[in-house]
């Protein structure tokens, strides 16, 4: 049964008190006042952890002009995985499976065909093995594949397996492809594994894995290797991050003064959003922060101070700090933080020329740019697949899947699975 207009109309009232003494103009005021008094630099107990590269700025671009420009990459390739999300089964296995694709504009099918696959299980049974872990080639070489046993752990299971597998793939595609790309790779997500190093800031047992077990600094190292690489040729690569959730600045800031925001994008959406004089949202321009350089939060992992878990770093320890700017679509009111390593950044000409190449791209597209748009639906294991793997990972370990209620009420056809 769904809600009665009673109900709607109850629920909406309880908004209405939820809502009182929150005001969007005091959020842009206290927005406006960050903005302009904290960020150049941004200090943490005598550190700064943010920093402006050049001049901090906000800059209005028209939609139709930038997006006409001519791209100053003449080819673009992205890189992104997909999981079917982590899986419990019967026998006590959690598993996780990830696949890594490269598109390239322009296309290139050979490219397109090439994948990286990796299945993560973990298991508390003291006795479990798996019979081999090492890669292995199907599909005449172009798929590189292999099965990881995953650290054990009390809690977390669907974290760590998840985890592994995804940036594993991705980063281990992304280094065997990386010769291929002439000009410029773009990432589908961060530019270092956000989502382990984030393990350091959580449960004990997350946070001691990380420093002490060696596949998930494997892991790390193989996108430190990935810059190095990268730079060696001289060729960039960027991270475009579609949903970015971090809340790093925003705590520091929150040290200091007001910040109302729910997280650093829900920030930079108040200070790049532009309104005509009656409140609406004017649509016309992309707008964008110029480049910080970041050492809060998880990209402090990678500061030319910070320990990076103790791998070696080949380059000057500089090279490797994350840098971003963030950019504004107001046609979906929606922010995208785009990060490349300080080893291209720190080059006036290069700077410019990412920025424009992503702003480019998101005028053209409404939307993240065409080759990670590409390269995230060749990686995208849909709904119907997933279910294909999930029944044939069941007859391959002779076990069903665990399910719960949710599992029933949510569209899994239980009957299908028997």
């Amino acid at each position: 049964m769904t809600l009665d207009p009673v109900h709607v109309d109850g629920i909406a009232r309880l908004a209405g008190r939820v809502g009182e003494g929150v005001d969007e103009d005091d959020h842009a005021e206290a927005a406006e006042t960050v903005w302009a008094d904290f960020l150049d630099p941004l200090y943490r107990d005598g550190d700064a952890v943010l920093e402006p590269l050049g001049e901090q700025r906000r800059e209005k671009v028209p939609i139709d002009a930038v997006a006409l420009r001519d791209a100053p990459f003449p080819t673009q390739h992205g890189l992104d995985s997909g999981t079917i999300n982590p899986t419990t089964f019967k026998n006590g296995l959690v598993l996780d499976v990830s696949q890594a694709a490269m598109a390239a504009v322009p296309s290139d099918l050979d490219l397109h065909r090439a994948r990286t696959i990796v299945m993560t299980a973990h298991s508390n049974d003291d006795t479990y093995r798996i019979g081999q872990e090492d890669w292995t080639m199907q599909d005449e070489g172009y798929v590189r594949e292999r099965a990881l046993h995953a650290p054990s752990v009390d809690r977390y299971e669907q974290n760590v397996v998840h985890a592994l597998a995804l940036y594993l793939a991705e980063s281990e595609h992304a280094r065997q492809q990386a010769e291929i790309v002439d000009d410029l790779l773009i990432l589908d997500g961060p530019l270092y594994p956000t989502g382990l190093l984030k393990w350091g800031e959580r449960d004990t047992e997350l946070a001691d894995l990380l420093v002490e077990d060696e596949r998930p600094r494997d892991v790390v190292e193989n996108y430190i290797r990935l810059v190095e690489t990268f730079v060696d040729r001289d060729v960039p690569l960027v991270g475009f991050i579609k949903n970015s959730t971090a809340k790093a600045i925003t705590r520091v800031v929150r040290e200091k003064t007001n910040a109302p925001w729910a997280n650093d994008n829900a920030f930079f959406q108040r200070v790049l959003a532009r309104r005509d004089g009656s409140g609406d949202l004017r649509t016309d321009a992309l707008t964008a922060t110029g480049w910080f350089r970041s050492r809060v939060g998880t990209d402090r992992v990678m500061a030319a101070d910070g320990d990076a878990l103790d791998i070696e770093r080949r380059l000057d320890p500089e090279a490797y700090e994350v840098t971003f700017f963030v950019l504004y679509d107001p046609r979906d009111d929606l922010c995208y933080r785009v990060e490349a390593p300080y080893a291209f950044t720190k080059d006036d000409d290069t700077r410019e020329a990412l920025r424009l190449q992503i702003l480019h791209d998101v005028a053209g597209e409404q939307g993240p740019p065409l080759a990670v748009a590409k390269a995230d639906e060749l990686a995208h294991i849909d709904r119907q697949a997933n279910e294909q793997l999930r029944r044939r990972i069941e007859r391959e370990l002779g076990s069903d899947r665990h399910l719960e209620y949710n599992d029933k009420r949510w569209g899994v056809d239980v009957e299908e699975l028997v």
